[in-house]
Order: C-alpha cells, then sequence, then structure tokens
C-alpha cells in the first residue's frame, strides 16, 4: 500500500475501496462548493458511484497509468491528489486535486501536490509534471504559480462544466528546474 507521510497531521494514501463511505460523504457535503470548478459532481450522487470512481482508480494504478491517492489531514480524509495520467514514453504526468472547502487555507494542498511533484520526479523519474486549472479558478492555479511552476499556455474552452466551456491555463515543471 502506498502511505506517503509529508507533514505532522498530512499524509497521502492510496485510494482504496474501504474509503468510499467517507469519500462520499465529503463530497457530497461540499457538492455546492466543488461544483463550481469539478465537471463530475452530478455523476456523484450515490455511493456507488464513489465506489466505481475508485474501482477506476486502482485499475490505472495496477496498469500503471495514475495514481490516486486521498489526503489525510489529521487522520481525516480532505480531498484527493492524483497523477490522472501517466505518459511513460514521454516521461510526464498530469496531476488534479480537490480539497473540501473546511480544510482550505492550512497550506495542505500545497504540501500534497509538492509531495507529489518530489514523487514523480524521484521515484518515478518523470521529466515533466502538468497542471491544467480553469483560468478564473485562481485558488487552484494559486498551488502551481506558488511552486514555481512555468504558466505554458492557455487552452480555449478546455473543460465543458454542466452548462459552458472554461480555458485552462496550463502549468509545467520540468525536473532539472524543480531540483534548483
Amino acid at each position: 500500500m502506498f502511505l506517503y507521510k509529508i507533514a505532522d497531521e498530512v499524509s497521502l494514501k492510496l485510494i482504496e475501496l474501504q474509503d468510499a463511505e467517507q469519500l462520499y460523504k465529503l463530497t457530497d457535503k461540499s457538492r455546492a462548493y466543488l461544483r463550481e470548478w469539478l465537471p463530475w459532481l452530478d455523476r456523484t450522487t450515490r455511493i456507488e458511484d464513489t465506489k466505481g470512481y475508485i474501482q477506476g482508480c486502482l485499475q490505472a494504478y495496477a496498469d500503471n497509468k495514475g495514481l490516486f491517492a486521498v489526503i489525510l489531514f489529521k487522520g481525516e480524509i480532505a480531498g484527493v491528489v492524483s497523477f490522472n495520467s501517466i505518459d511513460w514514453g514521454n516521461k510526464t504526468a498530469q496531476i488534479g486535486y480537490w480539497l473540501d472547502e473546511e480544510f482550505q487555507g492550512n497550506g495542505i494542498m500545497t504540501k500534497a501536490v509538492k509531495a507529489l511533484v518530489d514523487y514523480a520526479f524521484s521515484e518515478y523519474k518523470l521529466n515533466k509534471v502538468e497542471i491544467h486549472a480553469a483560468v478564473e479558478n485562481q485558488k487552484s492555479r494559486s498551488i502551481p504559480e506558488r511552486l514555481g511552476f512555468v504558466r505554458e499556455g492557455r487552452i480555449r474552452e478546455a473543460e465543458w462544466l454542466y452548462d459552458h466551456y472554461v480555458d485552462h491555463y496550463v502549468y509545467g515543471m520540468l525536473t532539472r528546474e524543480w531540483r534548483k
């Protein structure tokens, strides 16, 4: 099992089926808040939907195509951080994340993403990590900006959010830049 302690009260743990109930409850209580930027909330209406998501995450991990971790804060699930995709041929990965509103403002997500970037470069020996964030989603964009990622460009109408498209900024970090 993947368990990665990143601070006194913060750890990353490979997502497991036993996390389904707690993760679903967190999603459900935060539905209105998360829905502004996450396109999957309307498809997650039952615990079975969360179980299906977790099964897909575990399959991606088994196939070496992704790594999905719950963020534990004081032993409680606070959100998710992941390599949504890993391209071994090009040695790149794309990170995604979300954090319950109640846990924000404590530096948890910055620590979690930093730990995943460290892991990408030290353990997976990747060359590049990308983060895509909606242009208007300042909270999400602040993570790569705080960690020194380079804003590489803008993808127009990159994502459909319920009733409209949003543009994304693409942020990138190369292993040689991270090591500095």
